[in-house]
């Protein structure tokens, strides 16, 4: 694998007397698709928003790019896209309209905004729909159209947060397979899903979370060896035995 990409040490972060996140330590190398995965309150979103420049942590250190997310977070902005769980859609502009205006935000101009844009929605298979409100777009349309929001810029690390609820199996897969491209092209990911079949399909490496902290970090298949068989052992059944509880608690 190639150099780290990602840095984070001992990053910790509390609301009041609530510690959200505990000495949190990992990686990520270049071109790595890495997974969070972990219950509802883990720390999975507080340590996103840190890594993603919008929550301060409160100690530790958090290195992306060669840039200290502390000390330059204006540079670390430049290089990530974030596509969040709750679509950040206008449903009321066309789907180009949507990806231009995003693209301004992250820095395109002009043309190179609208050439971008044709170029993510030609990505999802969404080429011939660039003029239709989002407003009638299908959920699934959605959340691709939300991925290639999040790609505008051409960021080095993209964010996946729970990029495939409620959808179709088609875009699923076309997310999927998107991934799986842009990963070949050297583009870094973190990504956290409540689907553990997707974090095997996808990930080079996982960490679970459970109370702020990473209970365990390794390869999907080195994770299920330690508990069974891995062709017969699932990271749902890893992560029940690492803590006792649902995914989806």
């Amino acid at each position: 694998m190639a150099d780290d990409f990602v840095v984070v040490k001992d990053l910790h972060k509390s609301f009041k007397d609530f510690k959200a996140v505990n000495g949190v330590s990992f990686t990520i190398a270049k071109g790595e698709v890495f997974g969070l995965l972990g219950p509802n309150g883990a720390g999975k979103t507080t340590t996103i928003r840190m890594l993603s420049t919008v929550l301060e942590a409160d100690s530790g250190d958090i290195t992306i790019g060669g840039y200290s997310v502390k000390k330059n977070a204006e540079a670390v902005r430049t290089l990530i896209g974030v596509c969040p769980q709750e679509l950040a859609l206008y449903e009321d502009l066309s789907a180009l309209d949507n990806m231009v205006f995003f693209g301004h935000m992250s820095g395109l101009e002009g043309k190179a905004a609208h050439d971008q844009a044709m170029k993510n929605l030609k990505l999802m298979g969404l080429e011939d729909r660039a003029k239709g409100k989002i407003a009638k777009y299908s959920g699934g349309m959605k959340r691709r159209i939300n991925l290639a929001v999040a790609l505008m810029g051409n960021p080095k690390l993209l964010f996946l947060d729970e990029p495939t609820v409620g959808i179709d199996p088609q875009s699923r897969n076309n997310i999927f397979e998107n991934i799986k491209a842009l990963q070949k092209q050297g583009l870094t990911v973190l990504y956290t899903t409540h689907y553990m079949e997707e974090a095997d399909r996808l990930c080079q490496r996982v960490a679970v979370m459970d109370g702020g902290k990473i209970i365990a970090m390794d390869t999907p298949y080195n994770l299920k060896k330690k508990i069974g068989p891995p062709d017969k052992t699932t990271l749902e059944d890893v992560f029940l035995n690492l803590t006792g509880r649902s995914l989806r608690d």
